[in-house]
Protein backbone atom coordinates (compact mmCIF):
# COMPACT_ATOMS: atom_id res chain seq x y z
CA UNK A 1 0.00 0.00 0.00
CA UNK A 2 1.65 3.43 -0.79
CA UNK A 3 1.65 5.72 2.06
CA UNK A 4 1.83 9.55 0.25
CA UNK A 5 2.22 12.19 2.56
CA UNK A 6 2.64 14.58 -0.09
CA UNK A 7 -0.64 15.87 -0.28
CA UNK A 8 -1.63 16.17 3.68
CA UNK A 9 2.06 18.31 3.87
CA UNK A 10 0.72 20.43 0.93
CA UNK A 11 -2.49 21.08 1.92
CA UNK A 12 -1.41 22.09 5.30
CA UNK A 13 0.67 24.72 3.56
CA UNK A 14 -2.41 26.43 1.96
CA UNK A 15 -4.02 25.47 -1.31
CA UNK A 16 -2.28 28.16 -3.97
CA UNK A 17 0.63 25.97 -3.24
CA UNK A 18 -0.96 22.77 -3.92
CA UNK A 19 -2.09 24.42 -7.40
CA UNK A 20 1.48 25.67 -8.28
CA UNK A 21 3.17 22.13 -7.41
CA UNK A 22 0.55 20.05 -9.25
CA UNK A 23 0.77 22.36 -12.12
CA UNK A 24 4.10 22.25 -12.51
CA UNK A 25 6.67 19.33 -10.78
CA UNK A 26 9.38 19.45 -13.44
CA UNK A 27 10.02 23.30 -13.24
CA UNK A 28 10.87 22.42 -9.10
CA UNK A 29 14.10 23.59 -7.97
CA UNK A 30 16.65 21.41 -9.58
CA UNK A 31 18.88 21.57 -5.92
CA UNK A 32 15.95 20.43 -4.00
CA UNK A 33 16.80 17.04 -2.30
CA UNK A 34 14.22 14.33 -2.84
CA UNK A 35 13.20 12.69 0.37
CA UNK A 36 13.11 8.63 -0.35
CA UNK A 37 12.69 6.46 1.96
CA UNK A 38 16.06 4.28 1.94
CA UNK A 39 18.11 6.66 0.18
CA UNK A 40 20.78 3.34 -1.15
CA UNK A 41 21.90 5.06 -4.35
CA UNK A 42 23.92 3.49 -7.60
CA UNK A 43 25.97 5.41 -10.13
CA UNK A 44 26.64 3.37 -13.38
CA UNK A 45 29.70 4.32 -15.46
CA UNK A 46 30.49 3.62 -18.90
CA UNK A 47 33.15 5.06 -20.83
CA UNK A 48 33.57 3.84 -24.60
CA UNK A 49 35.44 3.42 -26.96
CA UNK A 50 37.49 1.15 -25.49
CA UNK A 51 40.31 1.50 -26.27
CA UNK A 52 40.19 4.60 -27.76
CA UNK A 53 42.17 6.61 -30.09
CA UNK A 54 44.14 9.57 -28.51
CA UNK A 55 42.65 13.01 -29.71
CA UNK A 56 39.05 11.10 -30.73
CA UNK A 57 36.42 11.75 -28.49
CA UNK A 58 35.54 9.62 -25.31
CA UNK A 59 31.71 9.44 -24.80
CA UNK A 60 31.35 9.20 -20.88
CA UNK A 61 27.86 8.24 -19.47
CA UNK A 62 26.24 6.76 -17.08
CA UNK A 63 22.72 6.35 -14.42
CA UNK A 64 22.07 7.43 -11.21
CA UNK A 65 19.21 5.81 -9.46
CA UNK A 66 17.98 5.24 -5.80
CA UNK A 67 16.48 2.08 -4.33
CA UNK A 68 12.78 2.09 -3.15
CA UNK A 69 12.16 0.40 -0.28
CA UNK A 70 8.49 0.85 0.62
CA UNK A 71 7.27 3.18 -2.40
CA UNK A 72 6.96 6.05 0.60
CA UNK A 73 7.80 8.88 -1.33
CA UNK A 74 6.69 12.57 0.25
CA UNK A 75 8.14 16.30 -0.31
CA UNK A 76 9.00 17.08 -3.93
CA UNK A 77 10.46 14.65 -5.48
CA UNK A 78 12.38 14.34 -8.53
CA UNK A 79 12.03 10.58 -9.28
CA UNK A 80 10.11 8.95 -12.73
CA UNK A 81 8.43 6.09 -12.57
CA UNK A 82 7.55 6.42 -8.89
CA UNK A 83 3.97 4.68 -9.59
CA UNK A 84 5.63 1.38 -10.59
CA UNK A 85 8.16 0.96 -7.98
CA UNK A 86 6.98 -2.34 -6.82
CA UNK A 87 5.46 -3.86 -9.54
CA UNK A 88 8.40 -3.62 -12.24
CA UNK A 89 11.75 -2.63 -10.83
CA UNK A 90 13.04 -1.21 -7.52
CA UNK A 91 15.34 1.12 -9.04
CA UNK A 92 14.19 4.59 -9.66
CA UNK A 93 15.77 6.97 -11.73
CA UNK A 94 17.14 10.14 -9.91
CA UNK A 95 17.17 13.78 -11.85
CA UNK A 96 18.76 16.66 -11.99
CA UNK A 97 21.62 15.38 -9.66
CA UNK A 98 24.98 16.74 -9.60
CA UNK A 99 27.67 14.10 -10.93
CA UNK A 100 31.52 15.09 -10.70
CA UNK A 101 33.33 13.20 -13.87
CA UNK A 102 37.05 12.80 -12.66
CA UNK A 103 40.06 11.34 -14.35
CA UNK A 104 43.28 9.57 -12.77
CA UNK A 105 45.61 9.14 -15.67
CA UNK A 106 47.55 5.67 -15.41
CA UNK A 107 50.26 5.46 -13.28
CA UNK A 108 49.69 9.09 -11.85
CA UNK A 109 48.25 9.36 -7.80
CA UNK A 110 46.21 11.75 -8.03
CA UNK A 111 42.30 12.48 -9.51
CA UNK A 112 41.58 15.20 -11.53
CA UNK A 113 38.47 16.91 -11.96
CA UNK A 114 37.23 16.96 -15.47
CA UNK A 115 33.96 18.61 -15.15
CA UNK A 116 30.62 18.28 -13.41
CA UNK A 117 27.00 17.96 -14.98
CA UNK A 118 23.68 17.01 -13.83
CA UNK A 119 21.58 13.94 -14.46
CA UNK A 120 18.61 14.57 -17.08
CA UNK A 121 14.92 13.70 -16.44
CA UNK A 122 15.44 10.31 -17.32
CA UNK A 123 18.59 10.18 -14.46
CA UNK A 124 20.79 9.73 -17.33
CA UNK A 125 24.29 12.21 -17.49
CA UNK A 126 26.64 12.33 -20.68
CA UNK A 127 29.65 14.42 -21.64
CA UNK A 128 32.00 14.43 -24.14
CA UNK A 129 35.53 15.13 -23.99
CA UNK A 130 38.82 14.55 -25.99
CA UNK A 131 40.84 11.08 -25.38
CA UNK A 132 44.33 11.76 -23.92
CA UNK A 133 45.99 8.74 -22.24
CA UNK A 134 45.04 5.92 -20.61
CA UNK A 135 43.51 5.62 -17.12
CA UNK A 136 40.26 5.25 -14.70
CA UNK A 137 37.29 7.88 -15.07
CA UNK A 138 35.37 8.28 -12.05
CA UNK A 139 32.08 9.44 -11.53
CA UNK A 140 30.91 9.94 -8.09
CA UNK A 141 27.53 11.54 -6.65
CA UNK A 142 28.28 13.56 -3.65
CA UNK A 143 24.97 12.45 -1.09
CA UNK A 144 21.97 15.13 -0.11
CA UNK A 145 20.64 14.91 3.02
CA UNK A 146 18.41 11.47 2.14
CA UNK A 147 20.20 9.97 -0.38
CA UNK A 148 23.73 8.16 0.04
CA UNK A 149 26.85 8.88 -2.18
CA UNK A 150 27.83 6.43 -4.66
CA UNK A 151 30.19 6.34 -7.05
CA UNK A 152 31.47 4.33 -10.43
CA UNK A 153 34.56 3.68 -12.08
CA UNK A 154 35.88 2.62 -16.16
CA UNK A 155 39.37 2.17 -17.10
CA UNK A 156 40.15 3.10 -20.94
CA UNK A 157 43.33 2.38 -22.43
CA UNK A 158 44.14 4.80 -24.84
CA UNK A 159 46.45 4.12 -28.27
CA UNK A 160 47.82 6.87 -29.95
CA UNK A 161 50.44 8.24 -32.56
CA UNK A 162 52.80 9.58 -30.55
CA UNK A 163 55.87 7.18 -31.07
CA UNK A 164 55.21 6.74 -34.15
CA UNK A 165 59.13 6.69 -35.64
CA UNK A 166 60.83 3.58 -34.08
CA UNK A 167 64.15 3.69 -34.85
Amino acid sequence: MRRLAAGLAAAAMGATVVATTAATPALADPGLDPDVAGGQTSLQLDVNPEPAFRGRPLHIGGKLSVKCEEDYIRGLVSVTHSDRCKKQETWHRLAWKRIVILFQPAGSGRWEHVDTVRTRGNGNFALKVPARTSGTWRAVFEGSRHLAPSEGKDWVKVIGHRHRHHH
